[in-house]
């Protein structure tokens, strides 16, 4: 399932929805190596480069737990003989990157991602249900959740696998809590969607509740050894809705959420 467009309208420009998708798309196309974008396979040092630059700034369960960076012996493990949790108490030998910051690794990694199609899948969703969560919360709150989402499904991440040393990189974390938020927002909301059939294409106009739930239960289902994050996804998605659900506490919120889908379901 591919969400297309939302029929929500909004009533501000969503400029850090799209200051963040910008963002995402010049680091994976400046700063980022080029192994990522080869559309052909990339040559053994783009990989190389690739590797280096991610275990270099991307987010890693162990360094974020022991509060300091991987030794080479720890990335060798990993990347030559396929340990993923390689992580020891007394790490031995040489620090690969002694200069990098653990925290701001955390932040970095929301902006990091390995290929086209994470990249374009991630920033289609941020972008059908980020508008209308920062048209809500405004610009600087927008912002704040947006990152502590991210934050928070980092940690989930983590206390899955405490001695991992594979990076975490990817924004779906924090993209996860905005699609919990807009759960609890705007359920009633119709999301142009693309579904495959086989190889049959349909676009049912689905609402945001079915499409969100069947999205969520189905992190359940990620196949084993995919590479997907999907703790990360549960926990950032948990985090939106309790935040969007505290705030509907607010009698001033819930009677503009009230407002809002009168307009929605009048213009549909």
């Amino acid at each position: 399932m591919i969400p297309l467009r939302d029929e929500n309208p909004t009533s501000h420009f969503p400029l850090v929805t799209i200051g963040l998708i910008i963002a995402c798309v010049v680091t994976f196309l400046i700063v980022q190596p080029s192994a990522s974008r080869s559309i052909d396979s990339p040559a053994p040092s783009e990989v190389v480069d690739q590797v280096r630059f991610t275990y270099q700034y991307a987010a890693i369960p162990c360094e974020i737990i022991q509060g300091r960076p991987l030794t080479v012996a720890e990335i060798g493990a990993t990347q030559l003989r396929g340990v993923s949790s390689a992580c020891v108490a007394i790490p031995p030998g040489r620090i690969a990157f002694p200069a990098k910051s653990i925290a701001l690794s955390v932040l970095v990694s929301m902006f990091l991602h390995g290929g086209w199609i994470h990249l374009i899948g991630n920033m289609v969703f941020l972008w059908v249900f980020g508008n209308n969560i920062e048209d809500h919360m405004g610009s600087v709150l927008y912002l704040i959740f947006y990152l502590s989402a991210g934050a928070v499904a980092t940690g989930a991440h983590v206390m899955l696998d405490l001695d991992s040393t594979v990076p975490v990189i990817g924004a779906s974390g924090a993209i996860a809590g905005v699609m919990g938020a807009y759960l609890i927002w705007f359920p009633w909301a119709r999301i142009r969607t693309l579904l495959l059939i086989g190889v049959i294409p349909l676009w049912p106009r689905l609402p945001a509740a079915i499409l969100l739930i069947l999205w969520f239960l189905m992190q359940f289902f990620t196949v084993p050894g995919s590479g997907v994050a999907w703790v990360a996804h549960v926990g950032g998605f948990l985090f939106g809705t309790a935040v969007a659900w505290t705030a509907r506490r607010d009698p001033n919120f819930r009677r503009r959420l009230a407002a809002h889908r009168r307009l929605t379901v009048g213009r549909a």
